[in-house]
Protein backbone atom coordinates (compact mmCIF):
# COMPACT_ATOMS: atom_id res chain seq x y z
CA UNK A 1 0.00 0.00 0.00
CA UNK A 2 1.55 3.40 -1.20
CA UNK A 3 1.91 6.27 1.59
CA UNK A 4 3.14 6.33 5.01
CA UNK A 5 0.40 5.36 8.15
CA UNK A 6 0.20 9.34 8.23
CA UNK A 7 -0.28 10.22 5.08
CA UNK A 8 -3.16 8.03 4.55
CA UNK A 9 -5.11 9.04 7.66
CA UNK A 10 -5.02 6.00 9.32
CA UNK A 11 -1.98 6.72 11.99
CA UNK A 12 -3.58 6.15 15.13
CA UNK A 13 -6.44 4.67 14.15
CA UNK A 14 -6.59 1.08 16.05
CA UNK A 15 -9.37 -1.35 17.01
CA UNK A 16 -8.12 -3.19 19.84
CA UNK A 17 -4.39 -3.39 18.63
CA UNK A 18 -5.55 -4.42 15.55
CA UNK A 19 -3.90 -1.37 13.05
CA UNK A 20 -6.57 -0.61 10.16
CA UNK A 21 -3.87 -0.52 7.65
CA UNK A 22 -3.50 -4.02 8.52
CA UNK A 23 -7.15 -4.94 7.85
CA UNK A 24 -6.75 -2.90 4.56
CA UNK A 25 -4.19 -4.55 3.65
CA UNK A 26 -5.71 -7.86 4.12
CA UNK A 27 -8.92 -6.52 2.41
CA UNK A 28 -7.16 -5.22 -0.24
CA UNK A 29 -5.25 -8.59 -1.23
CA UNK A 30 -8.56 -10.70 -0.51
CA UNK A 31 -10.14 -8.60 -3.24
CA UNK A 32 -7.36 -8.23 -5.47
CA UNK A 33 -7.33 -4.45 -5.55
CA UNK A 34 -5.23 -1.30 -4.77
CA UNK A 35 -6.23 0.67 -2.03
CA UNK A 36 -2.84 2.52 -1.54
CA UNK A 37 -4.19 5.43 -4.03
CA UNK A 38 -7.28 5.52 -1.57
CA UNK A 39 -7.70 9.10 0.39
CA UNK A 40 -8.59 6.75 3.89
CA UNK A 41 -9.20 9.65 6.57
CA UNK A 42 -11.03 11.62 3.68
CA UNK A 43 -13.99 8.24 3.67
CA UNK A 44 -13.96 8.33 7.44
CA UNK A 45 -15.16 12.12 7.72
CA UNK A 46 -17.56 10.85 5.35
CA UNK A 47 -18.62 8.12 7.32
CA UNK A 48 -18.39 10.19 10.58
CA UNK A 49 -20.71 12.73 8.64
CA UNK A 50 -23.27 10.31 7.17
CA UNK A 51 -23.75 8.97 10.53
CA UNK A 52 -24.05 11.66 12.59
CA UNK A 53 -26.11 13.69 10.22
CA UNK A 54 -28.45 11.33 8.71
CA UNK A 55 -28.22 7.72 11.04
CA UNK A 56 -25.21 5.44 11.92
CA UNK A 57 -26.06 2.61 9.09
CA UNK A 58 -25.58 5.45 6.73
CA UNK A 59 -21.78 5.19 7.16
CA UNK A 60 -21.25 2.60 5.50
CA UNK A 61 -23.76 2.77 2.39
CA UNK A 62 -23.05 6.07 1.85
CA UNK A 63 -19.03 5.13 1.86
CA UNK A 64 -20.10 2.18 -0.38
CA UNK A 65 -21.79 5.03 -2.72
CA UNK A 66 -18.51 7.12 -2.47
CA UNK A 67 -16.52 4.37 -4.30
CA UNK A 68 -19.68 3.50 -6.38
CA UNK A 69 -19.39 6.74 -7.57
CA UNK A 70 -16.09 6.99 -8.07
CA UNK A 71 -15.50 3.95 -10.13
CA UNK A 72 -18.42 4.90 -12.64
CA UNK A 73 -16.12 7.82 -13.24
CA UNK A 74 -13.01 5.85 -13.82
CA UNK A 75 -11.46 5.43 -9.98
CA UNK A 76 -8.40 6.70 -8.60
CA UNK A 77 -7.82 9.50 -6.30
CA UNK A 78 -9.48 12.44 -7.53
CA UNK A 79 -12.92 10.67 -8.77
CA UNK A 80 -12.70 9.74 -4.75
CA UNK A 81 -12.49 13.21 -3.55
CA UNK A 82 -15.60 14.88 -5.89
CA UNK A 83 -17.55 11.86 -4.82
CA UNK A 84 -16.33 12.50 -0.90
CA UNK A 85 -16.75 16.29 -0.93
CA UNK A 86 -20.28 15.85 -2.61
CA UNK A 87 -21.75 12.62 0.16
CA UNK A 88 -20.14 15.30 3.03
CA UNK A 89 -21.68 17.81 1.54
CA UNK A 90 -25.26 16.59 1.32
CA UNK A 91 -24.50 14.23 4.76
CA UNK A 92 -24.04 17.65 6.45
CA UNK A 93 -27.11 19.48 4.83
CA UNK A 94 -28.81 16.91 6.05
CA UNK A 95 -27.91 17.74 9.82
CA UNK A 96 -30.05 20.43 11.31
CA UNK A 97 -28.40 23.15 13.45
CA UNK A 98 -30.09 21.21 16.71
CA UNK A 99 -28.20 18.47 15.58
CA UNK A 100 -31.04 15.86 15.13
CA UNK A 101 -30.51 13.16 12.45
CA UNK A 102 -33.00 13.18 9.90
CA UNK A 103 -34.94 9.90 11.63
CA UNK A 104 -35.26 12.05 14.63
CA UNK A 105 -37.21 14.70 13.05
Amino acid sequence: MCGSRAERGIDAVTDAGFPLDEWLAALAAGLEVDLGDVPIAMLLDVARDAAHGVARPAAPLTTFAVGYAAATRGGGREAIAQAAAIAQRLALEHADPTGRKIAER
